[in-house]
Order: C-alpha cells, then structure tokens, then sequence
C-alpha cells in the first residue's frame, strides 16, 4: 500500500529484572555394587527415601518428574567381564516456597548417596512480566517516533506496521551441588539461597506517518 505521507521507522526495546518465580533443581540417588540385584535394591530404596521426603515437603513443590534411569555395567579394560553394576535414578524438582527451598535441598543431600544440583531460576511461561515488557516496548517506539517527529517539527500521525523483533528471554541460572553423606545426627545445616532476577527483554520495529515536516 503506497504512503504519500512522511514515514519514520524505529525499534522499540524495553528490559527488566524482576524476581524468579519458580526455581528448579535435580535430585540424583545412586548405586554401585558388585551383584546386579543388589545395586537395583539399593537404588530402589535410596529412590524411594527421596519420594519420602518430597512427599512430606507440603506445597512447597510444586512439581517433580523423574526423567533418567540409568542401570550400566562396569566391565575391566579389556574383555567383557563385569565387575560391579552402577545404578543411578534423578528427578527434577520445582518449587515455588523460596523459604523452603535450601532446608529441603539440604534434606535431600543428606540422603545416603544422593547428590542434589541446582537451583535454576525460571519465570512461568505465561508470567505477567512478559506482557508487561512487550508494552514497554511498544511504548518505546512510540516515544522514540514522536522524539524524531518533533526534532523535523512534525508529529505522528499514524501507524502503518507493527512487528515482534525481540530477542528470547534469557533466564539465569544458579548452580550448586551436594553429595550425600549418609544421614549424619543432628540434622542438616541451614542454606539460606538469594534468588537471581531474571532478566525480560522485548523489543518491536514498528513505522509510523508523520505530518509534514518543517525543514529550515
């Protein structure tokens, strides 16, 4: 469609760090035995001391997903002769109770041969942080089109096109880990973890008309 008006184009952006809203963190049990039989008792056991706990953790988690067993031979440099059999079971964690979040990483860690990792911080996919940035950065264009109009004397008068040019959100991670060490007395200690803002980004190309400018 021809434009007899003057046009301005120009990329709106808009970023923003706000709050973690849900964090995640893996929760590996393992098992390591010369018999077959055994190795899978012991991670059947060690898998189900975790469920224990993350059953008892209240709404604190919100979801978990078991997502990799592994049950491998070792064998001797040479030849196929097995000398004991690894086992490992991990499940994904997420929470949203951050006060909860270190107590009950650490319980976890203290399990017999368990390794707890993590957390990564996310946004929920439909968080309102998004929708707040994408208007941010329309609101950007259209500042930025009316600085330009006013610099030539001119206004904006309409939009013709408005397109989505902005980069994926990029969450931060935060990584730590625990190895299990076998239920000492006296409990786990206190881990007190800082949620890492996330960052939110969007950015628009968007062309306006503008009144006739006034040169010279």
């Amino acid at each position: 469609m021809a434009v007899d008006s003057p046009v301005v184009q120009v990329r709106g952006e808009a970023y923003r760090e706000v709050p973690p809203e849900l964090a995640r963190f893996a929760v590996t049990a393992t098992a390591r035995d010369r018999d077959r039989e055994a190795t899978l008792t012991r991670l059947a056991e060690r898998a189900a001391a975790v469920r224990v706990l993350l059953d008892g953790s209240g709404p604190a988690v919100a979801r978990r997903e078991t997502g990799d067993l592994r049950v491998r031979p070792e064998t001797r440099r040479s030849g196929e002769r097995v000398v004991a059999w690894h086992g490992s079971v991990t499940t994904t964690v997420t929470v949203t109770d951050f006060t909860a979040l270190g107590e009950l990483m650490l319980r976890l860690a203290d399990q017999d041969q368990v390794e707890v990792a993590g957390p990564w911080w996310e946004l929920r996919p439909d968080s309102p942080a998004h929708r707040a940035a994408r208007h941010a950065a329309i609101s950007d264009a259209l500042l930025r089109a009316r600085e330009y109009a006013e610099a030539l004397g001119a206004r904006v008068t309409s939009l013709i096109e408005l397109a989505d040019a902005g980069p994926a959100d990029r969450p931060m991670f935060a990584r730590a880990a625990f190895a299990g060490g076998g239920g000492a007395g006296g409990g786990p200690p206190e881990l007190e973890l800082d949620p890492q803002p996330q960052t939110v980004q969007a950015a628009v190309q968007a062309r306006f008309t503008i009144s006739d400018p006034v040169l010279g």
